[in-house]
């Protein structure tokens, strides 16, 4: 989804770029069609929403690109240039360590703080159990116990007519067109594998630079703030690189309490009817 957001009295526009969760409708969609049937619908997903992602993000680097005045033809090139070596280097890692790591992905035959648990690739397989094999009819169908939570999509297509209409009834509060549900809702995306923890540093640096700084110091948002948004995404590219050299490679690990599981030691029990498990109550 591409938007031009205009604000009223300024001399330029901001390119908005919002893209629906269609990893998550992909996967619906194919596990009513297609149900019990994991792999068809991870291919279905991939299919969907990989290629969708993929231009979206090379479209937010082209909206860099523009705010920093770099030739679009440059841009592109660089964007060719960047994903032949990016698709290369990954596809050879990835088969390096399937073949070099043992038991890699498999948390329980892992040593204990091994980096090689895969948290984002389990959440891929997650999802093609829970959309594929199980299917959303047996969890949010007729057959399941969350079938109410499929009126969260008419609430998603309703909120943002709520807040226009909010925003056309009190034209007078300023901080009402600032309300964005798209982004709101959409940066929850950004969650898996990863805790909640990284909500923190997210909601710190964006109130101190597109708030205070924005609002006291606007020539210098408008000067550095995309270039410092690029810094800080290469730095946790170059982190990455520096801590597996530095710490990964010596087979030692950072430990603190946001790396301590999942921070859900209720979620123990199964839900369902009739699945026994030692230490959990019947239903």
């Amino acid at each position: 989804m591409v938007g031009l957001y205009c604000k009223e009295r300024a001399n330029h526009c901001l390119l908005v770029l919002q893209t629906p969760g269609l990893n998550i409708i992909t996967e619906y969609a194919m596990g009513l069609i297609y149900p019990g049937r994991p792999i068809a619908n991870v291919c279905f997903k991939v299919y969907g929403y990989m290629s969708m992602a993929q231009a979206v993000s090379f479209l937010n680097d082209f909206k860099l690109g523009h705010y920093m005045k770099i030739p679009p033809r440059s841009m592109f090139l660089v964007q060719f240039i960047g994903t032949i070596l990016a698709g290369t280097i990954n596809i050879t890692v990835a088969w390096w360590q399937l073949n070099s790591i043992k038991n890699i992905c498999q948390e329980e035959l892992l040593p204990p703080n091994s980096p090689w648990t895969c948290p984002g690739d389990r959440v891929f397989f997650d999802a093609s159990v829970i959309w594929g094999l199980v299917g959303p009819k047996r969890i949010f169908g007729s057959q399941g116990n969350y079938a109410a939570m499929n009126w969260f999509f008419l609430g998603g297509a309703l909120g943002p007519v709520i807040v226009w209409s909010l925003h056309k009834a009190f034209p007078k509060r300023s901080w009402i067109p600032l309300v964005n549900l798209p982004v709101l809702l959409g940066a929850t995306a950004m969650m898996p594998p990863a805790t909640a923890v990284n909500y923190n540093s997210w909601i710190l640096v964006g109130t101190i630079f597109n708030l205070f700084v924005f609002r006291y110091r606007k020539s210098w948002w408008q000067r550095y703030n995309y270039v410092l948004s690029a810094a800080m995404d290469a730095g946790v590219a170059f982190m990455a690189v520096l801590l597996y050299f530095s710490v990964g490679m010596e087979e030692k690990s950072l430990d603190w309490w946001g790396t301590r599981g999942e921070h859900c030691d209720l979620a123990k029990c199964p839900t369902a009817r009739g699945v026994i498990v030692d230490g959990c109550p019947v239903k």
